[in-house]
C-alpha cells in the first residue's frame, strides 16, 4: 500500500482511497455529527445548493459557514460543539473549504473517508482496511496550504503505515515536530482562528470517537456521508 498526502486539493493524484481532512472544522464537525446520532451529512459545495437540496428533500438541518461566519438563515454553524445533540436525521452542510474538498474527492476516488483527530485511529484503520493506495487530501484554506491540515494528515499517514510518498513523509515529520495536537492546530497563521479558540481545543482531542465516516453516494452534486 502506498500512502500520499496532498497538501491542497489541487495536488491530488487520485488514489483509489481518499481521506479528506479539514480538521478546523468541517471534517471534525462531520465526525461529531455522525457519532452523536445524525444518520447522514449531505455535503454541498455552495450555499444555494444546500438551500435547494433542503427544499427538494423537505427535511434536513441547514448548517455551515463562510470564512468562519454563520450563514444567514441556517440553523447551525460549523462548530462540532453544536452537533452533540442531534436536531434531526440529516445535516445539510456547506463550508468554505471542507465540503468542497469532499465533493471533489467523491468525483474521483473509489472510496472517500472523512478524517480528523477526533476519529484518528478509526479512520486510519478504515483506510488500511480498503486495501488500496491511500491519499490523504488536505482541504487547506481557499486552496492554500495550512499547517493544521498538514499536521492532521501526517498523524493519519503515520497510523496507516505502508510506503510513503515524499509529501506523506514530510507531513509525518511535520506532525512529529509538535509536542501536542493542540500545538499543531494552533501553529496556523489563519487569522480566523482567533475566533475559534474553543473549537480548536475540541478538534485537538485524539481518537475520542469511533466512527469512520464514508461516502455513501452522490445525491445530485451533494456527497452523502454516513457512519
Amino acid at each position: 500500500m502506498r500512502v500520499h498526502v496532498a497538501f491542497t486539493p489541487a495536488e491530488t493524484v487520485r488514489a483509489p482511497v481518499a481521506v479528506v481532512v479539514d480538521v478546523v472544522r468541517a471534517t471534525s464537525t462531520i465526525v461529531q455529527a455522525l457519532a452523536s446520532g445524525y444518520r447522514r451529512v449531505l455535503c454541498c459545495a455552495e450555499i444555494d445548493e444546500a438551500r435547494e437540496l433542503r427544499e427538494r428533500l423537505g427535511e434536513g438541518v441547514l448548517a455551515g459557514e463562510r470564512r468562519a461566519a454563520a450563514i444567514p438563515g441556517f440553523e447551525l454553524g460549523n462548530s462540532p460543539r453544536e452537533f452533540v445533540e442531534p436536531r434531526g436525521d440529516t445535516v445539510i452542510l456547506t463550508t468554505t473549504n471542507g465540503t468542497q474538498a469532499i465533493v471533489a474527492a467523491a468525483a474521483s476516488a473509489d472510496a472517500v473517508l472523512v478524517g480528523s483527530l477526533l476519529n484518528l485511529e478509526a479512520v486510519a484503520a478504515a483506510a488500511r482496511a480498503q486495501g488500496g493506495d491511500v491519499e490523504v487530501v488536505c482541504a487547506g484554506l481557499e486552496a492554500r496550504f495550512t499547517i493544521e491540515d498538514a499536521y492532521c494528515a501526517g498523524r493519519i499517514a503515520a497510523l496507516i503505515g505502508g510506503t510513503r510518498s515524499d509529501p506523506a513523509e514530510a507531513a509525518v515529520r511535520l506532525a512529529a515536530s509538535f509536542a501536542t495536537a493542540e500545538e499543531g492546530l494552533r501553529a496556523s497563521t489563519n487569522p480566523e482562528h482567533a475566533k475559534l479558540e474553543k473549537d480548536i481545543a475540541w478538534c485537538a482531542r485524539e481518537s475520542v470517537l469511533a466512527v469512520a465516516p464514508r461516502l455513501a453516494r452522490l445525491d445530485g452534486t451533494a456527497a452523502e456521508i454516513v457512519a
